[in-house]
């Protein structure tokens, strides 16, 4: 989830960024004069349009006779006749299913492959008397060096007859009139009603799609490949349904035939979410290929399929998500290449701003391709140990003996000291014999000899001497052993040692002697103290013993 909320942030900042980008400063002798520019956006086809349509759904006709070329219309009857060609030409766009704002030319040149002069652009075509008949943009210069877009004057006198041609549906002439008056962004509530209705269809008939070409496909795929794993069908049966869904109802918005905008902001709408579809199945198509191929690794690799594989699974989802949103921000109309260049200025204020992330991101990277540790692997980090679960983008997490999740950010947790237990090739077993101190050098050797006879076992490794008297204590004879056992397995060594150890006691016992342990011996020096006041010895008094913590007798 912080991952994703990053990449938004990204982007966001980037965005921004973007539409902030200097441009080369000139010497500080010579400043350059601004560019005149357009008080009403006529710079592109689209752009034009696009104000067109926004003044036109504001109801301000008096600002959109200014996309139109009136020259052939007297000067004295320009406003009058101009806002009903404006409200003729918004008709007509709004009527004609197959224009598409966004399919116009961001250039200031315009589109030089459309097959028509230079200064001409392709805005509609109406069907009218049999016959298709194109309105177009002219380019023309308001001023010198600022050129405009406008409709040019042989298409705004086409505009009335087109008009009439597109007047009404056939369907809106048996509706109530309220369903046909009363419009939401320039598109009758009965088109609106039609529109909900086709999305809650088109989501039903694309489930029931899917699932019956699910039912139909995979006893034939279970027929051509039998050993293959086919139970990853109903995953995709999400991301499926979405895109079939977006292509149905795109495929369905000229039935309805809403307004301009509103296509506008259907068809972006369609686009955002066949995008997220593409990702989603994307997303599912690798989870299924990261699975298969873990099987495939985990005997010889199991490092590799439990570690690297979800990191690079993860970080291969958040770079199809990136460039699913770049296509997006491509599809409606922004500048993708401003947009990049945005996300490399930007990416200094962020780096900055999430310095701690990016440690963390590149923790990340250092723990799986150093590989100290893997998951599943018992370890030990600092103060705790415990068995890692998952290595995420972020931070590691890991199950401690106290069944506690510990996470730790990836930037600290690559720079611990970590001492991996499961990497062991074998256990150590160490410990040193305290025997008492009334125990004979012939009693040692005995023991000595049984440790040595004990621990040849073929799952004990062992030196020239495992078992070796090294000092005489103050309380004690001491005996050190010293071996490994061909374990990695805990359980295994537990139950081992617990065996050896038994044994050793069972030499111990029979060689005569015991191991060291510390006694107390009481006084009662109230009647000592009144004897030595009498001048005598205590009635059953007798010299002090001496106490040995290590053999336990007086």
């Amino acid at each position: 989830m912080r991952a994703r909320n990053a990449i938004v942030l990204i982007l966001a900042a980037a965005i921004s960024a973007a539409g902030q980008i200097p441009t080369a400063a000139a010497p500080s002798t010579a400043v350059a004069p601004a560019k005149p520019q357009d008080p009403l956006n006529r710079t592109t086809p689209q752009s034009s349009v696009l104000a067109f349509l926004d003044a036109c759904h504001s109801k301000n006709y008096q600002r959109a006779i200014h996309y139109l070329d009136l020259g052939n219309i007297p000067a004295e009857d320009r406003t009058q006749q101009g806002v009903e060609l404006a409200q003729e030409l918004e008709q007509i766009l709004n009527s004609d299913a197959q224009f598409d704002v966004a399919a116009l030319s961001r250039d200031p040149e315009g589109d030089r492959d459309d097959g028509l002069a230079a200064n001409r652009e392709s805005l509609a075509s109406v069907r009218s008397g049999g016959q298709t008949i194109g309105l177009q943009l002219e380019r023309t210069e308001l001023r010198p060096g600022v050129p405009i877009w406008q409709v040019s004057r042989d298409s705004v006198q086409l505009i009335p007859e087109l008009a009439a041609a597109t007047s009404q549906s056939p369907i809106e002439r048996h509706l109530p009139a309220p369903l046909v008056n009363y419009k939401v962004l320039d598109t009758a509530i009965w088109r609106w009603i039609a529109l909900v209705l086709l999305a809650i269809v088109i989501g039903s008939l694309s489930r029931w799609i899917t699932r019956g070409l699910l039912l139909l496909v995979t006893p034939v795929l279970r027929r051509l490949a039998p050993r293959g794993n086919w139970g990853m069908f109903p995953s995709l049966l999400g991301p499926l349904q979405v895109l079939l869904a977006a292509g149905l109802f795109g495929a369905s918005i000229p039935w309805v035939d809403p307004s301009a905008v509103v296509r506008l902001y259907l068809r972006r709408t369609l686009a955002l979410i066949t995008v997220l579809g593409v990702v989603w199945l994307a997303s599912r198509l690798m989870d299924f290929g990261a699975a298969r191929l873990r099987t495939v690794l985990d005997e010889a690799h199991s490092t590799m399929s439990r570690s690297v594989l979800p990191l690079v699974s993860r970080v291969a989802k958040i770079l199809i998500l990136i460039l699913g949103i770049v296509g997006v921000l491509s599809s409606w109309g922004y500048n993708t290449t401003t947009l990049l260049t945005g996300l490399g200025i930007g990416g200094v204020a962020i780096a900055l701003a999430a310095q701690k992330t990016i440690e963390n991101l590149f923790g990340s990277v250092s723990v799986v391709s150093d590989q100290p540790v893997s998951v599943g692997d018992f370890c030990k980090f600092g103060d705790s140990v415990g068995t890692v679960e998952d290595i995420g983008l972020r931070s590691t997490r890991i199950r401690t003996l106290d069944r506690t999740l510990v996470t730790v950010p990836n930037g600290q947790f690559s720079m611990m000291t970590l001492e991996n237990f499961s990497r062991r090739d074998k256990m150590l077993l160490h410990f040193t014999l305290n025997l008492r101190r009334d125990t004979t050098p012939g009693q040692v050797r005995s023991v000595l000899q049984a440790i040595q006879q004990i621990l040849k076992d073929p799952g004990i490794e062992t030196g020239p001497v495992p078992g070796r008297f090294i000092g005489v204590g103050q309380y004690s004879l001491d005996i050190e052993v010293f071996a490994y056992v061909l374990t990695v397995d805990g359980d295994q060594f537990l139950k081992i040692q617990q065996d050896l150890l038994l044994r050793i006691l069972d030499a111990v016992a029979a060689a005569g002697t015991a191991l060291a342990l510390p006694t107390q011996a009481s006084v009662d020096y109230s009647a000592l103290n009144q004897g030595q006041a009498q001048g005598q010895e205590p009635p059953g008094a007798a010299p002090a013993p001496v106490t040995s913590p290590s053999n336990g007798r007086a």
